[in-house]
C-alpha cells in the first residue's frame, strides 16, 4: 500500500482491517467430514481481500461515511456481507454530511443510545447485489426496487429524461466512482434517510420539546417549616415539577424517608418514567463496560421501578455509574448486609439533572461541591482534578470516566471509574446508616 493516502480512517485501523480480511481469506485445515463445507466457506471468504470494495471505501475520499461506519461498529458485519455478496454502496459526499445535514439530526445519530438508528441508516445505503451504470434502468423504464442490507428498507433506482441517474430522491453525482471485483461505489449528492430512522428522530425531538416546557404556578415549600408557603398557590398543572422534595416521594426503605408523595396531574402521569429507565439501562448495555451496573438495575426490580416512578412524577435524576472494573472490586463483606446493593446504588444517584459540562463548571467555580444523594443523609463531594471531575475523598474516590452516556432531560448517566462510599464508611464494610434525616431540596426540572 506504499504511497496510497489514508483519508478518513486511522492508518492503524486500516492496517488491522486489512490484516483481518487477509487472514480470513486464508484456508484453514479441516477434517474430511467437513471438507465440502470448508471448500464452500473458503470460496466465499476468498472474495474478501485487500482489493475489496470495503477496504476501498475506508481508503476513499468518502471520509465522513467511513467514520460513520466505524462509529456504528459495522466493520465486522460488512466483512461478512462482502464475503457473501457483490455489493453496491451509495456513498454521500462529505459536503452532504458536514454542512447539509441538520446538526440536531447528526447529534442524534452519534448518541450511543441511537446506535441502532445509525446502523439502520448506513445499511440502507448498501445493496447485496452489484448494480453498475450499465445496469441502470433507461428513462423509458419504470424504476427498479432493490432490497438493501437493512432488510426493512428498499431503494428505487431510476433515470430521468435528461439522463440523470437517481436513487430514491438523490442524484448520482459520481457513477462507478470505485469499482472492485466484489462491489462498486456510486457517489450521491445527499444522505438517504429511511422512514424508520426519521420517525425515531422525531420521537426523540418531541420528547425534548416536552421537557423544555417551563412550568408555572407550582407551590413552594418553606425550607424552615417543611410546609407549603402561605398563601397556597394555584393547583399544580399537569407536567409541572413536584411540589415536595424528592425525599418525600421516596418509597419506604433503608435510609429513605418514609412518606411517599403523590405526583402532579393525578393518577395519569404526564411522563413515562419507566420507559425512560429501561431506555437508559439498554443504553448502558450497548455502550459497553457497564454490564454489572445494568445487571444490578435489572435484578433489583424495586430500584428500577422506584426510579421510573420518580421520573414519571416529574423528578430528575443523575446516575453516577461505576464501570465493570470498579464493580469487580466490591467485596463480599460490602454486599453481605441486607439491602447493601440498594444502598450502594442510592449513594450514586443525585436528585438533580447534571451533565459533564454543568458539574465541571460548578467545581471550577466553587472548588468543592457537595451533591445530595438518595441515600440520606449522605452527600457526595465533587472537585476538579486533572481537568476532570473527581468524586469522593481520599482513597475512596472516582473520576468522571465516560461523560454523558445518556442525557434525555430527566435522567443523566455519567460513567465513573470507582465505587463511592459515604465518608464515614470509606474503605469499611457497608453498615446500616443512622436514622434518616429529611433534607429539603427544591426539585428541579430537566432542560
Amino acid at each position: 500500500m506504499g504511497g496510497i493516502p489514508i483519508y478518513g480512517v486511522s492508518s492503524l485501523l486500516f492496517i488491522l482491517l486489512t490484516l483481518s480480511i487477509t487472514s480470513t481469506a486464508l484456508p484453514t485445515p479441516s477434517s474430511p467430514k467437513h471438507h465440502h463445507h470448508s471448500q464452500s466457506s473458503t470460496a466465499a471468504a476468498a472474495q474478501i481481500n485487500s482489493n475489496s470494495v470495503l477496504v476501498a471505501l475506508l481508503d476513499s475520499h468518502y471520509t465522513e461515511l467511513a467514520e460513520l461506519v466505524e462509529k456504528a461498529l459495522l466493520l465486522h458485519t460488512l466483512e461478512q456481507a462482502v464475503g457473501n455478496h457483490n455489493l453496491t454502496i451509495f456513498a454521500p459526499r462529505n459536503e452532504a454530511l458536514e454542512r447539509r445535514l441538520d446538526p440536531e439530526f447528526k447529534r442524534f445519530l452519534l448518541e450511543p443510545r441511537n446506535l441502532h438508528s445509525l446502523q439502520t441508516l448506513l445499511m440502507a445505503h448498501i445493496l447485496p447485489s452489484r448494480v453498475g451504470s450499465p445496469d441502470w434502468p433507461q428513462p423509458s423504464d419504470p424504476s427498479r426496487r432493490h432490497r438493501t442490507l437493512s432488510s426493512s428498507h428498499h431503494l428505487h433506482l431510476s433515470t430521468k429524461p435528461t439522463g440523470q441517474k437517481t436513487v430514491d430522491s438523490a442524484e448520482i453525482v459520481r457513477p462507478d466512482d470505485v469499482t472492485r471485483p466484489d462491489g462498486v461505489i456510486h457517489g450521491i449528492e445527499r444522505l438517504l434517510i429511511p422512514q424508520s430512522v426519521q420517525e425515531d428522530f422525531n420521537r426523540r425531538r418531541n420528547l425534548r420539546s416536552i421537557s423544555a416546557v417551563i412550568p408555572e404556578g407550582a407551590p413552594e415549600v418553606d425550607p424552615r417549616t417543611h410546609r407549603l408557603k402561605k398563601p397556597a398557590a394555584a393547583a399544580v398543572p399537569v407536567g409541572a415539577p413536584p411540589v415536595l422534595p424528592i425525599y418525600d416521594a421516596l418509597a419506604p426503605g433503608p435510609s429513605l424517608a418514609p412518606a411517599p408523595a403523590p405526583g402532579p396531574g393525578g393518577p395519569h402521569h404526564h411522563f413515562d418514567g419507566h420507559s425512560q429507565v429501561k431506555d437508559f439501562i439498554h443504553t448502558l448495555l450497548h455502550y459497553g463496560g457497564y454490564n454489572e451496573m445494568a445487571d444490578i438495575l435489572v435484578n433489583l426490580t424495586s430500584l428500577a421501578t422506584e426510579m421510573g416512578r420518580l421520573v414519571s412524577e416529574g423528578y430528575v435524576l443523575t446516575v453516577l455509574a461505576p464501570n465493570d472494573e470498579a464493580m469487580a472490586k466490591l467485596t463480599t463483606d460490602q454486599l453481605s448486609e441486607p439491602g447493601a446493593p440498594e444502598q450502594i446504588i442510592y449513594y450514586h444517584i443525585i436528585p438533580e439533572y447534571q451533565t459533564e459540562e454543568s458539574m465541571y463548571n460548578a467545581v471550577r467555580r466553587f472548588g468543592k461541591v457537595k451533591y445530595d444523594t438518595l441515600r440520606l443523609p449522605h452527600k457526595v463531594t465533587a472537585q476538579e482534578a486533572d481537568g476532570s471531575v473527581k468524586f469522593g475523598a481520599g482513597d475512596v474516590s472516582a473520576y468522571l470516566f465516560d461523560p454523558d452516556i445518556y442525557t434525555d432531560g430527566r435522567i443523566s448517566v455519567q460513567g465513573i471509574d470507582g465505587i463511592l462510599f459515604p465518608e464515614s464508611e470509606a474503605g469499611e464494610p457497608l453498615r446500616k446508616p443512622a436514622s434518616p434525616v429529611k433534607v429539603v431540596t427544591k426539585p428541579r426540572r430537566g432542560n
